[in-house]
């Protein structure tokens, strides 16, 4: 697989991520829910942290944050470029390009909507405001994909969260985190054809050619 097509993958994953994330932002107050099935829902939240709402502490735990997924992004994408000159498997190029896309597309909400976006807070936010929320490197990521599949309180026979409110699926996430989630998949269900070489030099396998005649061996 070459590098033009891995890029054209990582394009299209990042113009539709931002297209969304444009879209809640400059139609949506934070909060704010659209239900599409009950199973499936528009939400606009704002994460500002890691992944299931964590974040570093501190003043500067958000910069900390930023400038190490930029660094993650690098390595990401010396790794992308390496696997497309070594002739690497097409999923492993696939996975790794999902993976660098979803990761880019995160890094451009927290380096530059601080920047480019007003607050979202009791009102839509304005794109390219004079009144912007943050600074360079302080923006949130935006979210609004939402799927409780199931809402309700379970069983009593349950222990310890027996009878308690619960939903499943909770998090609430947006495109890149699916394109993370779908390359971080492909290369753990299809590992094998993914790390063909890695797989057999583990299993302490050799081809025929490395297998030297017995009486060759015997001397």
């Amino acid at each position: 697989m070459t590098l033009k097509k891995a890029g054209l993958i990582i394009f299209l994953i990042l113009l539709i991520d931002q297209v969304s994330k444009v879209y809640i932002k400059t139609n949506f107050m934070l909060g704010e829910e659209i239900k599409v099935f009950d199973w499936f829902r528009i939400l606009f939240i704002e994460n500002e942290g890691m992944a299931w709402g964590a974040k570093i502490p501190g003043e500067y735990g958000k910069l900390i944050l930023t400038l190490f997924r930029l660094v993650a992004i690098v390595a990401i994408g010396y790794w992308l470029w390496d696997s497309v000159r070594k002739k690497m498997s097409r999923i492993l190029i696939v996975g790794i390009s999902l993976i660098f896309a979803g990761a880019m597309g995160n890094i451009i909400d927290s380096v530059f909507y601080g920047v480019i976006f007003d607050d979202s807070y009791r009102k839509v936010a304005t794109l390219f405001s004079e009144e912007a929320y943050g600074t360079l490197f302080h923006g949130k990521v935006v979210d609004m994909l939402y799927f409780p599949l199931y809402k309700g309180y379970l069983p009593e026979w349950i222990p310890i969260w027996g009878g308690d409110y619960f939903t499943f699926f909770d998090p609430v996430f947006n495109v890149a985190d699916v394109a993370i989630s779908t390359g971080v998949g492909l290369l753990i269900v299809f590992n094998k054809r993914a790390f063909p070489k890695e797989i057999k030099a583990e299993t302490g396998e050799h081809s025929t050619n490395e297998i030297k005649p017995k009486a060759e061996q015997d001397n």
